[in-house]
């Protein structure tokens, strides 16, 4: 059995390991058109949920990957200088390229061949394969080389973005909200390392238009942004790695597989990064195959039909919530007008999915802080 595995990111290379160490006869290649050590983007962030499931499928390689990561039991809102901490919600994160190097050295180890540097420009260079694993991103060429069969939908949010670091290290996963001469900012920052934080930025187009962001080059976008966010950095600058301003694209797709090959993490479907489950859906996906795999050893149509049927249901409900959530982001700026408690409750609830006697469970805290305005509050 030979599975050929396109991309050597965070999904490409958890399902690698995991189906090597179930199958050690089977040959197992990844390939990855960019060097060993290049990486995009800076921290990656996991809630507390997302990594149960790690803890419950993959135990040893849970515990070696927490003591990896910076963690911390909450979230906060900053708008308009006031800061909301909000209780039971507990998170981690780490390094993009260190996430990498972590699970690229466990395959080594396991005897997974992984091709660094190596640029596929059609399936037909990967040579025979019984499974062709499409781990590689938004610009997957797998489903490009059968998208009639796959038939991807992408829908392209309406907001900027850009993914900075910073050297200022934030206390917990913060949303802060701030406001120009130009219009409105929401920066979602956290640390992924003991010296390091993300920073990503993100406004309307509007915004972003009248603030001439479209037309500056990289170096006056940074500057930019560090005043409007200079209270929160404290004089530390903004650090780029490809920081270029783009726009969310939400990819589905019909199908999952098409004949012997499959989809999984971001080239099977995206979701917005202001849930934090990029990672997590591809660690899942990985999980789930590598399962399929080993219910149904050898016969790949049986394995990817299982994959499908047992992972979509789960999928389909995260992608609902990820929605809400990204369709909240496009119009934060007119929810700027509301108290900063007023502005979190908002955020909290903007899946629909979290009731006030949900949250009363999970946040007892900020729900005290919400309840006690409230009384307050003439109706």
């Amino acid at each position: 059995m030979r599975i050929a595995v396109l991309g050597a990111g965070p999904a490409g290379l958890l399902f690698s390991l995991l189906v090597k160490r179930r199958f050690p006869a089977w040959r197992v290649e990844v390939f990855e058109q960019n060097p060993a050590d290049a990486t995009f983007g800076f921290g990656v962030v996991f809630s507390q949920g997302a990594l149960a499931f790690l803890e419950r499928d993959a135990p040893e390689l849970h515990r070696q990957l927490a003591e990896r990561m910076e963690r911390w039991p909450m979230q906060r809102i900053v708008h308009r200088d006031e800061r909301v901490d909000i209780d039971g919600n507990g998170f981690s994160a780490i390094a993009r390229l260190e996430l990498n190097q972590f699970l690229q050295a466990l395959c080594g180890e396991a005897g997974v061949d992984v091709a660094y540097g190596r640029v596929v420009g059609g399936l037909e260079e990967l040579g025979p394969a019984d499974l062709i694993v499409g781990a590689d991103g938004l610009n997957s060429l797998v489903r490009r080389s059968r998208e009639r069969e796959f038939a991807p939908h992408v829908r392209w949010l309406t907001n900027k973005f850009a993914w900075y670091g910073t050297e200022q290290r934030f206390e917990c996963l913060t949303l802060t909200f701030r406001e120009s001469a130009d219009g409105a900012f929401v920066a979602h920052h956290y640390r992924y390392s003991p010296r390091m934080s993300t920073f990503i930025v993100e406004c309307d187009a509007a915004t972003w238009r009248r603030a001439g962001l479209d037309r500056m080059s990289g170096a006056e976008s940074r500057a930019y942004c560090e005043r409007v966010f200079a209270p929160d950095l404290d004089g530390h600058p903004l650090v780029s790695n490809k920081s270029i301003w783009r726009q969310f694209p939400l990819l589905t797709n019909r199908h999952w597989s098409a004949g012997n090959a499959v989809l999984i993490g971001d080239a099977l479907r995206t979701v917005h990064f202001s849930i934090g489950s990029g990672t997590r859906l591809a660690f899942e996906d990985a999980i789930a195959l590598d399962r399929a795999l080993g219910e149904a050893g050898e016969d790949v149509p049986a394995a990817l039909a299982a994959f499908e049927r047992e992972r979509r249901p789960v999928v389909e409900k995260l992608l609902a919530a990820a929605a809400a959530s990204s369709f909240w982001y496009e119009d934060f700026p007119k929810k700027m007008a509301q108290p900063a408690w007023r502005l979190a409750y908002d955020y909290m609830t903007r899946s629909g999915r979290m009731s006030d006697e949900r949250l009363r469970e999970t946040a007892p805290g900020f729900m005290a802080l919400v309840d006690a305005v409230r009384a307050q509050t003439p109706r």
